[in-house]
């Protein structure tokens, strides 16, 4: 159902095929042999798509589709509409991710140089590549195979990028060490000045700032979003994060393996980000603190101080949510009593 002028369908696949590819089982009576020809959403689907049901939410709408072809749970297999085969996977969504992922691959860049692009004859650049018009790679560039520099995006001196990866149009990225398959939306910023200085009456005196930012395999990193480079120790985000627009990440922050960072978020300097931790959008961290692994910090929350590992905290300045919940409920009871005054 994707529009085919912006995304090539690598379909049809047999039914037993995408099965295989997302791990999921087959219901009693599916056949393996079924064609589909497309993902789509339970309400638009037809009998040669295939979607999926992860929310409760969505039950009824499930029971009305006439969808092909659905990936559920176990416990929601017994609702199938008739007709309807069915996938069922532990965890719906991912599973759908992959068959999606099955329909619609990420193609490489076609490999070539613009003619407008600025290229300095002192970059490397491996095998496979694509920039396009207006790129600007400086001198000392090391750039890996297979990757993509967008349109207008900028690659300065020294800069190290593994293979694989996609630098958007109007990005820029400087004092910068890539990994693997990381992509960088337009318009990202990567490695500029953080913001350091020593105040005074006198006038703020500029710290340099002569850290870098190290970045994992597998990040992603959303259009506008900016990340400083460090003062002296380096900025680092780890392995498999997903940072979303417009986010901003000051010097010296760290941030551990497959943490999620939702958009508009701000983490200021030196505060650490254990494993897997996960910020709601506008959610704004002070300086210097600790998060600990598999924390959730909720929308638009004020973080002031550590955070322990596995906790979720909520509000301004944030509590845990136990708290800010009861606070609640007590602004609730004083207001009714005001009321009854």
């Amino acid at each position: 159902m994707a529009d085919p002028r912006f995304f090539a369908n690598a379909g049809p696949f047999a039914l037993g095929e995408l099965a295989r590819r997302c791990g999921a089982e087959i219901g009693p009576g599916g056949d393996a042999g079924k064609r589909i020809t497309d993902v789509a959403p339970l309400d638009t689907a037809g009998s040669e798509h295939i979607s999926f049901l992860d929310n409760r939410k969505y039950v009824e709408t499930f029971v009305a589709s006439r969808a092909g072809a659905c990936i559920v749970n176990a416990a929601m297999a017994a609702k199938a509409p008739a007709g309807m085969a069915i996938l069922i996977a532990k965890d719906p969504y991912r599973a759908y991710a992959q068959v999606a992922r099955a329909f619609y691959p990420s193609p490489p860049p076609e490999p070539g140089i613009s003619e407008r692009a600025q290229v300095a004859a002192e970059a490397s650049l491996g095998e496979g590549c694509r920039v396009d018009a207006g790129a600007v790679i400086a001198a000392g560039a090391e750039i890996g195979r297979r990757c993509h520099v967008g349109p207008n995006a900028t690659i300065g001196a020294g800069v190290v990028i593994g293979d694989d990866c996609s630098i958007g149009a109007s990005a820029s990225v400087s004092h910068a060490l890539i990994g693997d398959r990381v992509i960088l939306l337009p318009g990202a910023r990567i490695g500029q000045d953080g913001f350091g200085f020593a105040m005074s009456p006198e006038g703020h005196l500029k710290v340099p700032q002569l850290g870098r930012v190290v970045i994992g395999d597998d990040v992603e990193i959303g259009a506008n979003s900016t990340i400083d480079r460090g003062a002296g120790p380096d900025t680092v985000i780890g392995p498999g994060t997903k940072i979303d627009n417009l986010v901003q990440i000051g010097h010296n922050v760290q941030i551990g393996r497959g943490c999620v960072i939702v958009s508009q978020a701000g983490i200021s300097g030196s505060t650490r980000l254990d494993d897997f931790v996960a910020l709601g959008g506008q959610a704004g961290l002070t300086g210097h603190l600790k998060i600990g692994a598999g924390a959730r910090i909720a929308a638009q929350a004020g973080v002031m101080r550590d955070v322990e590992a596995g906790a979720t905290v909520v509000g301004a300045p944030a509590v845990s949510s136990a708290e800010f919940f009861r606070q609640v409920a007590a602004l609730g009871r004083l207001a009714r009593k005001k009321e009854r005054e």
